[in-house]
């Protein structure tokens, strides 16, 4: 699938809901379109699907232009949010009906269906009606319908939204398996960071309609390409501070290591430090106060704020020794043993990513 300078303009919006992004995505791969909500990632689903006709730019798959071809002629598959399974029909009606549609023979239809059933390990389940399924095993239904069509490619638009916390991981890890199984191309939209980092093979970052960020989630994580990366993927503490060197900080008094994106010597920057990426100290470091310790499984966080009035998060393992801390303790921090915080210089006005 490549999108190719995808534009799309609203009637009476000041901006872009999707604006100039250009992807190419390999066959089989499995991208997640992460951003916050309005970012224009559901809009980029849709024009890919085809309910929506992109204001500029091309969509092809193989090569091939579909930016003519009505939606049920795209050979795309899409699970919504909402399953939008037909309340009438059994679990294998429901995985038939796009074959019905197309005029397949009945015996081809049921025998499809069954086929998609199996493959999501719903196939006992034949007979129920959506109303009788519970969430995960409608999704697991709707997943099968889209794909017994034969699609080239399936779209996901937050598919796991409507799930509690224990099941969501259970179908991720499925989705994920069935995925890889078929060997079809996939393209999830969500704006569960979690999720994307741990389903996809490459992450597309989308921020006000513009592609921030496309790479590997620990590419996305450890090497972010742009500040708003890096603060919206995964906790950070951005701290103000001042390039000393070509790559070194001064963070309230203190000298760190940081991997620099902007400007050299003597510019003001952001220091986007990971909360993993900071150690408590009994000896010299950052002076802070503990302001909360909170016990999170196997890890403490503890909420810290500096001399200079600046706040930050800081996790430590308990497998490590780490402990509650009563609030109004003063401490010292330092950065962990091999740690490197990405610096941000401000960016020219109306600079892209």
């Amino acid at each position: 699938l490549t999108l190719d300078a995808v534009t799309q303009h609203y009637k009476g919006a000041p901006t872009p809901a999707v604006d100039a992004v250009t992807l190419a995505i390999g066959a089989g791969e499995l991208v997640a379109l992460l951003g916050p909500s309005g970012c224009g990632k559901t809009t980029l689903l849709r024009i890919i699907a085809g309910f929506v006709q992109q204001s500029t730019g091309r969509v092809l798959v193989g090569g091939r232009a579909l930016d003519d071809l009505p939606p049920h002629r795209r050979e795309v598959g899409v699970v919504f949010q909402n399953y939008a399974l037909f309340p009438h029909m059994s679990a294998l009606d429901n995985v038939a009906y796009g074959l019905a549609a197309r005029g397949a023979p009945r015996d081809a239809q049921q025998r499809k269906a069954r086929e998609m059933l199996d493959l999501v390990q719903m196939d006992h389940l034949a007979q129920r009606l959506p109303r009788e399924m519970s969430g995960g095993q409608q999704q697991r239904v709707a997943l099968a319908r889209a794909m017994a069509v034969g699609p080239r490619i399936l779209l996901l638009d937050e598919p796991f939204a409507a799930l509690d916390k224990s099941l969501r991981l259970d179908m991720q890890i499925e989705v994920k398996r069935i995925q890889r199984k078929a060997g079809i191309t996939c393209i999830m939209v969500t704006h569960d960071q979690e999720e994307a980092l741990s389903m996809a093979d490459r992450v597309a970052v989308i921020n006000k309609g513009r592609l921030e960020q496309f790479a590997p989630p620990n590419e996305v994580y450890d090497s972010p390409a742009t500040l708003f990366v890096n603060r919206f993927v995964g906790a950070s503490n951005a701290l103000a501070a001042r390039m000393v060197g070509a790559d070194m900080a001064d963070v309230a008094g203190e000298r760190w290591p940081v991997r620099p994106l902007g400007g050299g010597a003597g510019s003001p920057a952001t220091v986007c430090v990971r909360p993993e990426q900071l150690r408590i100290s009994d000896g010299a470091g950052l002076p802070g106060t503990i302001e909360l310790s909170l016990p999170l499984g196997p890890q403490i966080v503890h909420e810290i704020r500096l001399a200079d009035g600046q706040a930050l998060k800081l996790v430590e393992s308990r497998s490590h020794g780490a402990r509650l801390r009563e609030p109004g303790s003063a401490v010292s921090l330092t950065l962990a043993e091999g740690a490197v915080p990405n610096a941000f210089t401000p960016a020219p006005e109306g600079a892209r990513p």
